[in-house]
C-alpha cells in the first residue's frame, strides 16, 4: 500500500511540475512582450542624406576655407530657409559619389578662388555624413531584428504554455500496463507522466532504469512503450538520452504521426564548377514533422554553396528551436542583411509537412515553383518574391495544401526550370510530371534531373531536385 501511495505521489509531483512550468512559460512570454514594447517608438530609417546633413557639411567646409569671405554667400544662407541648390548637391553626391566645381552654383564658380579646396572639404564632410547614415540605418535594422525576436519568442513561449495547460493527463489509465511491460523487459519505471495533446497526439515522460545490469537503448524503450499503450509508433525525443543504464534517468517519448515520408535528391553543378551553389536538407527529426529546405546561393560554385548551406542550416536550427517557418525565414533574411557590407542573397524554399494531419505548408523567398503530384493531377505552388538578404522587412509567401496517400512533393532550383524550353517553363514541368509514373522518390528525382538536363549539352546553372513521397503508417 505504501509503495502504491508513493507511486501516485510521484505522478502528482510530475503533474504539478507540468502546471508550474506552463505558468512560468506564460510569465516569461509576458515579460518578453513587455520588453519589446519598450522599443515601440519607431524611428524611421533615413534613405538618403537630409537637408540638415547638407547644411552641416557646407558650414564645416566654409569654416575651414572661407575665413570671412562673403563673395559667393554660400556660408551666409539662413539655416532655416530654403537653399535652392542644396537638394541638387545632395542628389548629385549620392549619384556620383563626389562633387566637383561644375556642380556648384554659378556665383561660386565665378567668384571663389579656393574652389578645389572648398569642394574637397565638402566631399569629405558629405562622405562622413553618408557613413554615419549607413551606420544609423544598420543600427535601426539590428534594433528591429531584436524587437522582432523578442515578440516571436513571446509567441513561442505562450504557445508552449497553452499546449501544456490544455494537455490532458492520461497517466492513470496506462500506468499499470506500462510498468508491467517494462518490468517484463528488465526495466523499472519510477515516475511517469503521459499527456495527450491536441489532435490526440501523446507525449510521455518516464523515469526508468535497467534492473539486470545491462544497458538498453532509448529506441528499444520506445518500442516497449508502444507495446504497452499502442499508437502509431513511439520515438525518443531528440533532446533525450540515447542509452538507459542502471541509474534512473528521465526520458521523453513522442508518439509518431499517421504518415511517414521518404525523400530522394539529385543534382549537378553548373558546367565548369566543381561544387554546386545549391544546398538542401531533409529533416525528419522534428517531432511529428518533416522539413525539406532548398536554397540557391547567388552565382555558382563553392562560394555560392557556402552561402546557401548557411541558409538551410540556420533555418533548420531555428525550426528545431520552436520558431514558426515564417518567423525563421524572416530572421534568416535579417541575418543575411546584417552580415558584413556585401549583400548575400539566396533563395529559400521551405516545405513543412505535419505527419499527424498530412498538411503541407510551403514558404518561399525568391524560390522556384514546387509541384505536388497527386491522383487529381499536378498542382503548382508558386510565389513571386525577392531572395533573402535583399530587402528588409520581408514577408515570406505561405502556401498550404493537404497531402494524401502516395502523393509526391517535387522541389526544384532555378537551374532545373531554366533548362526547359519555352517561356512557360512551369507548365512544361507540370505536363512532364503528369505523365510519369509515381515511383520511389529517389527514382523520380533522378528522372526529373535527366529530363531537364536533356535540353542542353552543358548545365548553364546549378540543378537540384528534391522528391518526397507520403504514405500512411
Amino acid at each position: 500500500m505504501f509503495k502504491q501511495l508513493r507511486k501516485r505521489q510521484g505522478h502528482r509531483d510530475m503533474a504539478d511540475i507540468h502546471v508550474y512550468t506552463a505558468k512560468k512559460l506564460s510569465d516569461m512570454a509576458g515579460s518578453l512582450e513587455e520588453l519589446a514594447k519598450t522599443f515601440r517608438e519607431e524611428v524611421p530609417a533615413a534613405g538618403s542624406l537630409s537637408r540638415e546633413d547638407g547644411l552641416a557639411a557646407m558650414q564645416t567646409a566654409a569654416a575651414m576655407v572661407c575665413d570671412g569671405c562673403r563673395k559667393c554667400s554660400l556660408n551666409m544662407e539662413d539655416p532655416e530657409g530654403d537653399n535652392y541648390y542644396l537638394y541638387y548637391l545632395l542628389r548629385a553626391f549620392e549619384q556620383k559619389g563626389a562633387l566637383d566645381s561644375e556642380d556648384m552654383p554659378r556665383l561660386f564658380q565665378e567668384t571663389c578662388r579656393r574652389q578645389e579646396e572648398y569642394v574637397g572639404y565638402l566631399n569629405r564632410n558629405l562622405g562622413r555624413a553618408t557613413m554615419n547614415l549607413n551606420w544609423k540605418n544598420r543600427f535601426l535594422e539590428s534594433r528591429d531584428a531584436v524587437i522582432s525576436q523578442f515578440r516571436e519568442l513571446a509567441v513561442i513561449l505562450e504557445e508552449f504554455a497553452r499546449q501544456m495547460e490544455q494537455a490532458e493527463d492520461v497517466t492513470a489509465g496506462a500506468e499499470r500496463q506500462v510498468r508491467r511491460v517494462f518490468q517484463k523487459n528488465h526495466m523499472a519505471v519510477g515516475r511517469m507522466l503521459i499527456l495527450r495533446h491536441e489532435g490526440k497526439r501523446r507525449e510521455a515522460f518516464l523515469t526508468v532504469k535497467t534492473t539486470n545490469g545491462r544497458c538498453v537503448t532509448s529506441a528499444e524503450a520506445a518500442g516497449f512503450l508502444g507495446q504497452a499503450i499502442g499508437g502509431l509508433g513511439w520515438v525518443t525525443a531528440r533532446d533525450s538520452r540515447s542509452i538507459i543504464n542502471r541509474q534512473y534517468a528521465t526520458v521523453r517519448f513522442l508518439e509518431g504521426g499517421a504518415y511517414r515520408m521518404i525523400c530522394g535528391a539529385a543534382g549537378r553543378p553548373r558546367e565548369g564548377e566543381a561544387a554546386s551553389g545549391d544546398s538542401f536538407t531533409f529533416n525528419s527529426h522534428m517531432p511529428g514533422h518533416v522539413v525539406m529546405s532548398l536554397s540557391d546561393g547567388m552565382g555558382s560554385g563553392w562560394r555560392a554553396g557556402e552561402e546557401s548551406r548557411r541558409v538551410v542550416e540556420l533555418t533548420e536550427q531555428l525550426l528545431e528551436a520552436g520558431y514558426t517557418p515564417r518567423a525563421a525565414l524572416k530572421l534568416v533574411n535579417t541575418v543575411l542583411l546584417l552580415t558584413g557590407e556585401e549583400q548575400h542573397p539566396a533563395t529559400i524554399d521551405l516545405c513543412c509537412v505535419d505527419l499527424y494531419s498530412g498538411v503541407l505548408e510551403a514558404m518561399k523567398l525568391g524560390a522556384a515553383a514546387t509541384f505536388v503530384v497527386g491522383d487529381s493531377g499536378v498542382e503548382v505552388l508558386q510565389a513571386v518574391g525577392t531572395p533573402a538578404g535583399i530587402l528588409n522587412p520581408v514577408e515570406p509567401v505561405l502556401l498550404s495544401r493537404k497531402l494524401w496517400e502516395n502523393d509526391r512533393v517535387i522541389m526544384v532550383s532555378d537551374g532545373i526550370l531554366e533548362a526547359l524550353p519555352g517561356d512557360d517553363k512551369e507548365s512544361i514541368m507540370q505536363e512532364y510530371l503528369d505523365g510519369i509514373e509515381r515511383r520511389n522518390p529517389q527514382d523520380m528525382a533522378d528522372r526529373i534531373l535527366e529530363f531537364a538536363a536533356g535540353f542542353s549539352e552543358k548545365a548553364a546553372d546549378d540543378m537540384t531536385v528534391l522528391a518526397a513521397g507520403i504514405w500512411k503508417r
